[in-house]
């Protein structure tokens, strides 16, 4: 369980490291959140096998969902709006 975890990692960290289109870096930090996820949820389950670890991953999954969703339809807005999804175009969104 660990080694998929450290795997789902590694890729969303090449993926967040090499792309520079506002998609693909989204995909990796979410790829790298899901190695996290898993990873505690196999540390949790290791620990104390109730569900009560496992069902509070599923909930933190769920928000992590949700704000990717918004991230990404971001992404689309600036797309839209600017023709381009590369990341040195959205420089305006910090702050």
């Amino acid at each position: 369980m660990l080694v998929v975890a450290a795997a789902l990692f590694a890729v969303g960290l090449y993926g967040a490291l090499s792309q520079q289109v506002v998609v693909m870096v989204m995909m990796g930090i979410e790829l790298m959140i899901n190695g996290v996820l898993l990873a505690a949820g196999a540390l949790w389950w290791f620990l104390a096998p109730t569900p009560d670890g496992q069902t509070l991953m599923i909930v933190i999954l769920a928000a992590m969902t949700v704000e990717m969703a918004m991230g990404f339809a971001a992404a689309t807005i600036v797309h839209r709006s600017r023709g381009s999804d590369m990341i040195d175009s959205a420089t305006d969104l910090n702050g």
